[in-house]
């Protein structure tokens, strides 16, 4: 799809002042501009510049995103917080409330932080490395639009909803466990789309109960129109465990809401009674567990190493070379890039130049 390199240098000034000049404070940008490159560097393009303008730069406009956060403390104790984050930025939201777990991790052992009325924070793999970085094993995860069919069931009744762990390594990458509870996301579906290719079998579910198939676009929009859903872990019914993804994709559902008294399920559609654009008022909750407030970091980070290399250690399948663990492959991604700059495909060439032109910003991109 054409895809041309931009050096890591221009995307980090560019997105940033992009969303200064549509409202967001610089400090703030410069967080939404981090964990939205984040995903550029690790590979998951679906949740990169990929979404810089039809996720948030298009709320901002459409006023269901506000770009000035206010981060409200409803409650606190010792070890746990409820943050209100009135529809502000979800990465501002996410970087300030795991920071709040791991500081009260640092103190008292373990620290909690959950959060309502949040928008789209990015990769959860981000606050969990942001937890490992500073010697905290961390867990995440955020509920989503209703876009997920529970087992034998074929509607749409919670998101893709990630349940994501990050642990202290002693190698160059930590253990960072970041996906989602369904097969696909829906950033996915949209990449797709982006650069011609069909969807997966077995990833979405019609209302007849049979797989999806063919057009990304066309896959999505009947996602978005109700007519069908993305699948949990284990695929459609029960053979290959797809009641297990529906367990935890539930279980994260629960956490993103009950504590904060957030709202779920159907209420996370992005429409009001109406049928109007509105907030998505998502919730997220941020776990910090400090390792030295146990036998300490250095043993975590070098017990975490030796499990991970003895598992790569094993007998591989046949025909192939490497067995991979969770924030690896990632590693490698970013190993290859950091040089190059991230690759942008057309449609997102368009959309930069298009920003870019309507704020008067005076950027030239190697595309033109």
């Amino acid at each position: 799809m054409g895809k041309v390199w931009l050096d890591w240098e221009t995307a980090n000034n560019f997105i940033t002042d992009a969303f200064v000049g549509y409202g967001v404070p610089f400090e703030d940008a410069k967080i939404c501009t981090e964990v939205l490159l984040e995903s550029d560097k690790r590979g998951i393009e679906s949740h990169g510049c990929n979404r810089f303008k039809p996720i948030y730069i298009d709320r901002i406009v459409a006023g269901i995103q506000n770009p000035v956060t206010n981060f409200e403390i409803i409650k606190e104790t010792e070890c746990t917080a409820v943050v209100d984050g009135h529809d502000g930025m979800g990465q501002v939201i996410g970087k300030r409330s795991m920071q709040m777990a791991i500081d009260k991790a640092k103190k008292y052992g373990m620290g909690m932080v959950v959060v309502r009325n949040s928008c789209h924070y990015g990769i959860a793999g981000y606050y969990a490395t942001q937890a490992t970085s500073q010697g905290c094993i961390g867990i995440t995860g955020t509920n989503a639009r209703p876009s997920v069919a529970p087992t034998f069931g074929v509607e749409g009744m919670f998101g893709t909803n990630p349940l994501t762990i990050g642990i202290p390594s002693d190698e160059p990458f930590d253990f960072i466990l970041d996906c989602a509870t369904s097969i696909t996301q829906n950033g996915k579906i949209e990449y797709y789309e982006r650069i011609g290719e069909d969807v997966h079998e077995g990833t979405i579910i019609g209302h007849d109960g049979k797989p999806v198939l063919g057009d990304a676009g066309i896959a999505l929009k009947k996602i978005r129109s109700g007519e069908a859903a993305l699948t949990t872990l284990g695929g459609i019914g029960e053979a290959l465990g797809g009641y297990k993804g529906y367990g935890y994709a539930v279980a994260v559902e629960l956490l993103s809401a009950v504590l904060q008294d957030g709202l779920y399920g159907k209420d996370l559609n992005g429409k009001d009674k109406d049928g109007n654009k509105s907030p998505y008022h998502l919730g997220h909750f941020f776990i910090a567990i400090d390792t030295n407030h146990f036998l300490g970091e250095d043993l975590c980070r070098k017990k975490t190493g030796d499990i991970l290399r003895s598992i790569r250690a094993s007998q591989k399948q046949p025909g192939q070379e490497h067995i991979y663990t969770a924030g690896e492959k990632e590693y490698n991604v970013w190993q290859e890039r950091k040089d190059k700059g991230v690759p942008i495909s057309e449609p997102v060439q368009k959309e930069m130049s298009a920003v870019r032109d309507s704020l008067g910003l005076k950027y030239k991109f190697p595309w033109e």
